[in-house]
């Protein structure tokens, strides 16, 4: 194999890819294996029980402990910190570490601090000094201490002009999204209040055969991220407010819900999450049929195979 290897660097291992490039100061424990064309920055240390894939960039003063896997194309900014032990002990050492895994795409930034055994997700984004106490979904971003998700990579997040039509001009409109549209539903004002209502297969485009409501959940946490096969779905927050991230494999938008006269619907096959609840949240959901576990795709990579072949 050829790789570049900085005189002052101490390369112990004999599986580094391809045009892999190798700074000073960098340590590489026998037992590592590290991809083709990867830049492993100044200051480094990479032990015994770590793959690296392809195209990975490891920046200055970062230290990778056995148990972790990064895959391809993975960015690892400067000093970011990654931990193998629950419950370190000096002089105790654990028979094996847990797994952590970066999966591919995935970015980490500065000073970032990651703890064991957990994954982040394809194409996610870590950000500077977050620290990482949860699995992190493909594609979120998340900040702060313990990190939290604030949005998600690659979304459109333009308002949808049917949110911004005036309340006595019902309809529906399509996104960016395919099978997902908005609807603005019938609203009646009088000086006893409003009322809004909506009947199967005129203003909701299916008929229904279950509802459910997701309430008291807390900001932080997220919902959904999932698809189904068959099942339509009508979401409606009746109170409080809640975002949507909407997902078709090739295009991705988010959606504020925060009018109860405002519908979003999520034909079969869509990726959604849930996310960015008001504490006053609830969240009505019209559903197509009947629960069924079978129906439900948790995983985005059987989603986008399931879609492709759609």
């Amino acid at each position: 194999m050829s790789f570049f290897q900085h005189p002052l660097a101490v390369v112990e291992s004999s599986s580094i890819g391809d045009n892999t490039r190798i700074w000073a100061f960098a340590h590489v424990l026998p037992g590592a294996h590290i991809g083709c064309e990867c830049n492993i920055c100044d200051h480094t240390f990479i032990e015994n029980d770590i793959t690296i894939g392809d195209r990975v960039t490891v920046k200055c003063g970062v230290q990778l402990w056995d148990g972790i896997d990064v895959e391809d194309d993975v960015f690892i900014g400067p000093n970011a910190t990654f931990t193998n032990d629950f419950f370190p002990r000096s002089k105790q050492h654990q028979d094996k570490p847990p797994r952590t895994r970066i999966r591919k795409g995935a970015s980490i930034g500065a000073n970032a601090t990651v703890l064991p055994g957990l994954t982040i997700g394809e194409r996610s984004m870590v950000g500077a000094g977050a620290v990482v106490t949860r699995d992190v979904p493909a594609d979120a971003i998340v900040v702060g201490n313990p990190a939290r998700i604030c949005g998600y990579a690659g979304v459109s997040k333009e308002r949808h002009p049917a949110i911004g039509t005036p309340p006595s001009e019902p309809g529906s409109t399509a996104t960016l999204v395919k099978g997902v549209t908005i609807h603005r539903l019938p609203r009646v004002d009088d000086l006893r209040g409003s009322l809004s209502f909506g009947e199967a297969n005129l203003h909701i485009p299916f008929p229904m055969k279950r509802y459910f409501l997701v309430f008291g959940v807390s900001n932080q946490q997220i919902r959904g991220e999932h698809a189904h096969r068959t099942l339509h779905q009508f979401l409606i927050c009746v109170h409080g407010s809640c975002h949507i991230v909407a997902d078709d494999g090739s295009a991705r938008q988010e959606f504020a819900l925060d009018q109860p006269t405002i519908g979003l619907h999520l034909a079969p096959i869509t990726w959604a999450v849930q996310y960015k609840y008001s504490r006053d949240a609830v969240l009505l959901v019209f559903a197509s049929d009947s629960y069924d576990a079978d129906d439900y795709i948790r995983d985005y990579a059987k989603f986008l195979s399931v879609r492709n072949n759609a």
